[in-house]
């Protein structure tokens, strides 16, 4: 079984913030649950790289846009590899095959005529590359980024949307889950379909950083057929004849964009691949953002965040969990230094951590250096706990397959829950005490099987300490149901998390915020 999973190419204008940073983690976490699932999984990501604001940001810091992109999206791949991120290709707009094949596809599309020469006058948002209408401007300005817009005419080509657009509305109304979540799909058709589609803009004159049009080079490709082409044209899809790899891949089974970029993943790219006589995506699904407090991070606030300064303050595991447990499925997620320690003491330290050390530990106290089994002394206590864990495998499908990382997570850390409160009620030191030496080993053995069984489970999310975890078990059993002939000699184990000292720790970041303010 296949799996082919993107995310959205990051623009190349600049270091990608801890949001941005989101949506890599976010597409990791489900290629790795592909993978372990045993699914043959393609996961690509990238950058995109030509446009205005490259060209104007390239200009202003005195280099080639080429060495800018460079710069900026080797940068982008350092931080998407520091999130220990699994991604099979990243694919770059400016790599040559890439730039040949949307030449091909633009000339075939212009050749069906689908594609035509005009001229556009509008209002032009410079920061998202977008015309706008007088009624879709807020308050003057752009709807997505909020910044001044300028009145731009340019000779143009343009691509028909509008032929298309009943036959898009009837592709989302005969597929339910073509788009998620459902407010998304309610958002796109109320306020772009059923409004009325406009023909789109496809090309350029006003500057000259992108894939030149193949018979009229004063225009450049515009982003939408340039960038959007990427899910294609890097698995072998070319209009003058595609390769085998493109008939394994495609259509790609999840598109995973932000939620401010549905549009156009979700109307402007289904378009172009049905004027292709291409299949759709067979999903699109567009993730909340992650808010500084109330607000959407942005450099010109002030309040950005990004990955690698999290990760060395409290390291990637800890960023992996808090990102994909603190975001839900439809709704903005919120993060702050405060929250994320609290929720590594409270998660990480106390509820995975300690029990696994605690565990150990008392396996190691207990047995010495011998071999522990199941001795099989049981009592219902058991039974509860284990039918929990065997419970856990079909809980965490589920949401997988809904999408709902978070909740995914969230039903691992429940039987982990329920791991710490075994240890309270079945009470090993009592045992040891009373040489209750057979029950003693059936309720270690119990929680040996029960946290293996969790740390396989967490592989997705937290890959490193899950890892870790089988390690300090000795196991490489990786099965998902609680084994019952299982043999334990552990090693010895260390904190895998350790509590925060919160004001101490918000003192040394403040401390360190205002060294970097003073220079």
């Amino acid at each position: 079984m296949k799996y082919y999973i993107s995310t959205a190419i990051a623009y190349a204008s600049g270091k990608p913030h801890i949001g941005n940073t989101y949506e890599i983690v976010l597409a990791d976490a489900i290629a790795r649950f592909k993978r372990q699932k045993g699914f043959d999984v393609y996961f690509q990501t990238g950058t995109d790289e030509h446009g205005e604001k490259v060209s104007k940001k390239a200009m202003e810091a005195g280099i080639s846009p080429q060495e800018y992109v460079d710069n900026v999206s080797r940068e982008i791949k350092r931080i998407w590899d520091l999130m220990n991120t699994s991604y099979d290709k990243f694919v770059r707009t400016t790599d040559a095959h890439h730039k040949k094949v949307v030449e091909h596809i633009f000339e075939y599309l212009y050749n069906k005529n689908d594609i035509y020469l005009g001229s556009y006058e509008g209002l032009y948002c410079t920061p998202c590359e977008s015309f706008w209408t007088e009624s879709q401007l807020v308050d003057g300005k752009c709807p997505d980024c909020h910044r001044e817009v300028q009145k731009r005419s340019e000779e143009a080509y343009f691509f028909r949307l509008s032929k298309y657009q009943d036959q898009l509305k009837k592709y989302i109304m005969d597929h339910p889950h073509f788009i998620e979540p459902v407010q998304r799909k309610n958002e796109m058709i109320n306020n772009f379909i059923d409004v009325g589609l406009q023909d789109l803009c496809v090309s350029r004159t006003s500057f000259d950083w992108g894939v030149k049009v193949p018979f009229n080079d004063k225009h450049v490709v515009y982003v939408w057929i340039d960038a959007l082409s990427n899910y294609i044209t890097n698995i072998g899809y070319d209009p003058l004849g595609s390769s085998e790899e493109f008939t394994k891949w495609w259509p790609a089974d999840l598109h995973l964009i932000g939620k401010d970029i549905v549009r156009f993943h979700t109307i402007y790219w289904p378009i172009i691949l049905m004027a292709l006589d291409l299949p759709l995506p067979k999903q699109v699904f567009g993730h909340p953002w992650l808010l500084m407090g109330q607000d959407k991070m942005s450099k010109s606030k002030g309040n950005i965040m990004y990955a690698d300064d999290l990760v060395e303050m409290f390291g990637v595991d800890a960023i992996r969990y808090y990102l994909l447990s603190e975001i839900p499925f439809a709704n903005d997620g919120t993060i702050t230094y405060e929250l994320i320690m609290e929720r590594i003491n409270t998660d990480l330290a106390n509820i995975l951590g300690n029990l696994v050390h605690r565990t150990i530990s008392m396996v190691k106290k207990y047995f010495d250096e011998k071999e522990l089994n199941n001795k099989k002394v049981k009592e219902e206590i058991d039974n509860e706990l284990i039918e929990a864990v065997n419970d856990l495998t079909k809980k965490v499908d589920q949401k997988m397959d809904n999408l709902e990382i978070g909740l995914a997570i969230e039903e691992i850390f429940e039987v982990l829950r329920k791991c710490n409160k075994y240890i309270d009620d079945t009470t090993p030191w009592i045992l040891y005490k009373n040489e209750n030496l057979e029950r003693l080993e059936t309720v270690m053995y119990n929680l040996l099987e029960s946290i293996r069984v969790c740390a396989v489970m967490l592989q997705p999310f937290l890959p490193q300490t899950s890892e870790e975890i089988l390690r300090e078990l000795n196991t490489n059993y990786k099965e998902e149901q609680f084994l019952e002939n299982n043999i334990y000699k552990v090693k010895d184990s260390k904190p895998i998390f350790n509590r925060i000292d919160i004001p101490k720790k918000l003192e040394e970041i403040q401390k360190g915020q205002d060294k970097n303010v003073l220079g």
